[in-house]
């Protein structure tokens, strides 16, 4: 299970225990990077965070995983992905999220709430536990893998679950980011629509930019700068579910027992944000940093891969399948027609 505990720097005792789990996530890392660099046909569209979750899952499901390593990959589902969500401020910049405007930014944070709550009330009604619906919510609504494992940390949920929720919103995803070209150019979408459009509903942005640029330069660059803005929108919507769950706790008269801290990790995001929109930041250390986001969050998905396992995941059920398609269907939908809605303005 992915914790929110506390993470303290591991002692010198700790690190033998410590350190079998880190090597074997570091390998299934590294082995991610390397499929990706290698170029193989059907890989080259597919990000490292999601190879590195499918690789360490194939491991732990016909090799097993290692007892000796499971401390190791608890603590790396921990402090790298914290530090991995913070460093991902420095991609956006407030300069670049009000280019898009004020409309556009409330059609993207209108798109963004109301998939997550519409998913939330649907997956009630489909019997999806809460947990797994609150994960597929999050991937759907803000931008794929990132938000769910963010999310996580509030929810703390099981592995197989950020697994289901992982693959789902990955599914749905891709199909995207094939489809969308193949729709736009069919509609007859001006850049602008086409990339809020994108920017606005397609899950990783890895998605949005494959898309974004196989209609155009325009389109790419709008549906990119669209996307980071929704990526901001990660911090106001887990510091918010923090909240609701440390008050439903409180309200439930444990709150010892299901207290939900602040995910305070969440504001040095906002903060690295904000000094990224001051131009202090050397245009190097936000390209290194962007590279370290990138292995952080790949370390930390590789833990979770290898430790899921396919038989806790197939039990639970075809439900959650369908949830996510629904999701998926509405921010598609309702996105298209208020971009459209936009351009005509």
């Amino acid at each position: 299970m992915v914790s929110d505990s506390s993470v303290s720097p591991p002692s010198g005792s700790r690190w033998r225990t410590l350190l079998p789990g880190l090597a074997l996530g570091g390998a299934v890392t590294a082995g991610a990077f390397l499929l990706r660099a290698l170029q193989l046909p059907g890989l080259t569209r597919i990000s490292p965070l999601m190879l590195a979750i499918m690789l360490g899952m194939l491991i732990r499901n016909t090799l097993g995983r290692p007892e000796a390593a499971r401390a190791g990959l608890a603590f790396s589902l921990r402090g790298p992905l914290r530090l991995g969500i913070i460093l991902l401020g420095l991609q956006v910049t407030l300069a670049e999220i009000l280019g898009i405007g004020w409309a556009g930014l409330l059609i993207l944070a209108f798109a963004l709430f109301s998939t997550y709550l519409l998913t939330l009330a649907l997956g009630s009604r489909l019997g999806v536990a809460p947990g797994l619906a609150t994960l597929i919510a999050a991937g759907t609504g803000v931008c794929g893998a990132s938000a769910i494992v963010a999310a996580n940390t509030v929810v703390r949920d099981g592995d197989e679950s950020v697994a289901y929720a992982l693959a789902t919103v990955t599914l749905f995803g891709t199909v995207a980011m094939f489809s969308y070209p193949l729709l736009g150019a069919a509609l007859d979408l001006s850049p602008q629509v086409y990339g809020l459009w994108s920017g606005a509903s397609v899950h990783e942005v890895a998605q949005v930019v494959a898309a974004g640029f196989a209609r155009g330069q325009a389109e790419g660059e709008f549906a990119t700068v669209a996307k980071l803005a929704r990526v901001l929108m990660l911090a106001p919507l887990v510091i918010g579910m923090g909240l609701w769950a440390a008050r439903q706790s409180a309200a439930g008269g444990a709150p010892s027992a299901g207290r939900a801290p602040i995910p305070w990790f969440v504001f040095g995001f906002l903060v690295l944000v904000l000094l990224g929109d001051t131009g202090w930041i050397d245009p190097q250390w936000r390209s290194f940093a962007g590279i370290a986001t990138q292995v952080l969050l790949t370390f930390a998905l590789a833990a979770v891969g290898l430790e899921t396992d396919f038989r806790r995941l197939v039990a639970q059920g075809w439900q959650p399948l369908l949830l996510g398609a629904l999701a998926t269907s509405y921010i598609a939908l309702s996105t298209l027609l208020l971009a459209w809605l936009w351009g005509r303005a």
